[in-house]
């Protein structure tokens, strides 16, 4: 299948010999100026959002970014884009596998396809999981009488669906869209829906939309849908679990001194205190202020990652106060 190809290298503004330290920092910058809580224009920055995630998503991934990267040539094909020869052997899609695709016993292939999952076409096409239904029974035609007399539940068929920190922490309400061609009639069937993403949901958790799945046979149920969740990447949480960790930079003077230091929350800020002495790689615990784990309502934590920044231009009065302190401090550091 022909699908738009998506320049990821373009979408965050890097080249394409970027280093990851780079890539991670075009990403921050960019979900932290889209981010649809801050933008003016709401619809605008959450598709600009999503295309930054879903970059992010393989480029800050080595193994998604090899295979991105393998490509080649083909990358300016634009809407006839078509993956290289011998793709499956570098892991097209997961586990090597032709995504979103079925097969009928004849050998006709069916082709699923997803809306408003927070995924493009080309993103599910070749960095997701998708799961297939079945096509008609072994040796069975769709005008024959052993496809009517044939009785069967419809398969299950999975996708993916990103969902962000917000989404986690408050749940949210999603209208999801699937196209699927029906392996009885061959026509194209559109579905359009709603799913719950509840409060609490994890990374690879399933969840489950019933009947909307493969089409059964001689009036069996369909089969369901599953949608893989996988947590859209934050610019300023690590996620682990039900945890996030938190980058905080420190004046050296606040290290050495300690200080009471203002630190953004998924719901506010807290004041985190720094004990005297405090060693760049140190990690604080603010308890409760992470993820929640399920629908138990007890939440993670927010560990506060500490590094310390040296200024990099001085001022003559500065200058000298440095100086001064290298003349009397007895510290020695090798």
């Amino acid at each position: 299948m022909a699908v738009e190809f998506k320049d990821y290298y373009a979408t965050l503004g890097v080249s394409r010999s970027a280093s990851a330290d780079e890539i991670k920092k075009a990403f921050r910058k960019l979900a932290r100026q889209y981010h649809p809580d801050v933008a003016k224009d709401k619809k605008s920055a959450e598709e600009k959002f999503k295309a930054i995630n879903e970059a992010y998503e393989v480029l800050g991934n080595p193994d998604h970014r090899k295979k991105y990267d393998t490509l080649g040539a083909n990358w300016k094909q634009g809407a006839g884009f078509q993956p290289p020869p011998g793709w499956e052997q570098f892991g097209g899609g997961a586990g090597g596998r032709r995504p979103r695709r079925g097969q009928t016993s004849d050998g006709e292939e069916f082709e699923f396809h997803f809306g408003g999952t927070g995924f493009s076409d080309f993103f599910e096409q070749f960095f997701s999981k998708r799961g297939s239904g079945r096509g008609f029974p072994p040796g069975a035609d769709a005008d024959d009488d052993s496809a009517r007399s044939y009785v069967q539940r419809g398969s299950d068929v999975e996708g993916e669906i990103a969902v962000t920190v917000d989404e986690v922490l408050r749940g949210s309400i999603r209208t999801v869209s699937f196209e699927r061609i029906n392996s009885r009639t061959r026509e194209t069937e559109a579905h359009r829906f709603k799913v719950r993403i509840p409060a609490g949901v994890q990374d690879g958790q399933l969840i489950r939309v019933a009947g909307k799945g493969e089409t059964g046979f001689g009036g069996a149920a369909a089969g369901d849908l599953y949608l893989r969740v996988r947590l859209a990447p934050h610019p300023d949480y690590q996620i682990q679990g039900s945890d996030l960790i938190a980058d905080l930079e420190l004046a050296p003077w606040e290290a050495v001194l300690g200080a009471t230091v203002s630190v953004r929350t998924l719901e506010g800020s807290v004041n985190v205190r720094i004990p005297p002495g405090t060693n760049p790689g140190q990690q604080l615990r603010v308890r409760n202020q992470g993820l929640p784990r399920g629908s138990s309502g007890e939440r993670g934590d927010l560990f506060v990652k500490l590094s310390v920044k040296l200024p990099t231009s001085l001022s003559a009065a500065e200058r000298a106060l440095w100086e001064q302190l290298a003349k009397t401090s007895q510290f020695t550091p090798r």
